[in-house]
């Protein structure tokens, strides 16, 4: 998507560690006007696709998802990270591994809310080690739900997360691969 790729150029920053930091129109500060062209960009490459929930983790992933959801008329539904006295009863619990907070958390989601019958598109910002993908597809396979794909607005391919996933045989569509970010200098695959 060129449109993203060029704002990544424009306004994201390499930070050492290989964090890109995209927090001023993405993950922080969100431009709702590219979240609407991602959205479009999502419902066209998931087109013909049987989808009637999606599912991301929270925090950063929650507005774009909840973007894309309007272009598919469907709910969201999102993996906490954090158990709350508002999920009362039964979950779904998996381990994900966050890149760029460097820490474990347990995910959790109401069963309530993710069914046998549903059919389910991941839509988050990042791929980097496909631990936080990999998590809500555990979630999705524990509900018996089904795993229709996985949109990622970046995918680091210089890391392992991108063929991870591709190779467990999920659709992934990211809109923006970055394969290197050395001395600074972003570029795309």
């Amino acid at each position: 998507m060129e449109l993203l790729k060029e704002r990544i150029l424009k306004d994201g920053i390499v930070k050492e560690g290989n964090v890109l930091k995209v927090d001023s129109f993405l993950n922080h500060r969100m431009d709702i006007n590219l979240f609407q062209e991602i959205g479009k960009e999502f419902k066209k490459r998931f087109e013909g696709e049987e989808i009637n929930k999606i599912l991301t983790v929270e925090a950063s992933g929650i507005g774009i998802a909840c973007v894309v959801a309007q272009y598919f008329n469907v709910p969201v539904v999102f993996a906490k990270k954090n158990s709350t006295k508002n999920i009362a009863g039964d979950v779904y619990r998996a381990k994900v591994e966050s890149f760029t907070h460097g820490r474990v958390y347990d995910v959790i989601v109401a069963k309530e809310y993710l069914k046998p019958e549903d059919k389910v598109l991941v839509i988050d910002d990042f791929l980097a080690n496909g631990c936080a993908l990999l998590g809500l597809a555990e979630i999705i396979e524990n509900s018996g739900a089904t795993l229709v794909g996985a949109g990622i607005v970046i995918e680091k391919g210089f890391q392992s997360g991108g063929k991870l996933i591709r190779d467990k045989g999920i659709r992934l569509e990211s809109l923006a691969i970055v394969d290197d970010m050395s001395d600074g200098n972003i570029k795309f695959r």
